[in-house]
């Protein structure tokens, strides 16, 4: 079992004497007293997609506020503090693998904001992410059976996708948007991909099968 660190980057931005943006960036890093090359690759590519953030968020995002409060006081209307917020969930650890997926949420004004949700599943054997088809082996056609999995759960519950689901889930599904569970395979859909805000980030769970 490797243990993983929760790091954070936090700052309140402000502009006139007001907080127009704060930022809360979790990253994970591993623990260990051996320097292997896969624990290095894992740190380093964690830290920098947060320091990333946090740079976007520091200039694009700061600027985009300020901007954003000026024309609020302008004219009248409500003070609204931009948001980011990022944090990240290990869904599977031991040996060999790790999986966890992020999300990444950012107000920007407007009724809500958005969230972006992405994925690793790491070899640590190797310091590689592993292919969703590297899972199926001996099955050429797990393409299929993923496909059919989906839409045969999103018929129990029709309601609360879009009308034209089958051909959204063609469309949008990206074969590196997936995390693992000890038991499972977790497919999941970005926020209006197959059905709308309030339905959230879709996920679909697929059995091991090889």
């Amino acid at each position: 079992m490797n243990l993983i660190n929760k790091n954070i980057l936090e700052k309140e931005l402000k502009y006139d004497g007001n907080v127009v943006l704060n930022y809360h960036i979790e990253y994970p890093s591993i623990y260990s007293n051996i320097s292997e090359n896969s624990i290095i690759k894992f740190n380093m590519y964690n830290q920098k997609l947060a320091f990333d953030l946090k740079k976007k968020s520091e200039n694009e995002l700061y600027k985009e506020a300020v901007e954003l409060y000026k024309y609020n006081k302008e004219n009248g209307y409500p003070i609204m503090v931009y948001e980011v917020y990022r944090n990240f969930e290990i869904t599977l650890s031991n040996n060999n693998i790790i999986s966890l997926y992020t999300d990444e949420y950012i107000f920007s004004g407007g009724a809500h904001g958005n969230t972006v949700r992405t994925s690793q599943n790491w070899n640590m054997l190797n310091g590689m992410m592993i292919p969703l088809e590297s899972l199926f082996p001996y099955n050429p056609y797990f393409m299929i059976y993923i496909l059919k999995e989906i839409n045969k759960q999103i018929s129990k519950e029709p309601e609360i996708y879009f009308d034209n689901t089958c051909s959204l889930v063609l469309d949008t599904f990206n074969p590196k948007s997936y995390y693992l569970t000890p038991k499972s395979i977790i497919i999941y859909f970005q926020q209006y991909d197959i059905a709308p805000y309030s339905s959230g980030i879709r996920t679909f769970e697929i059995e091991y099968r090889k």
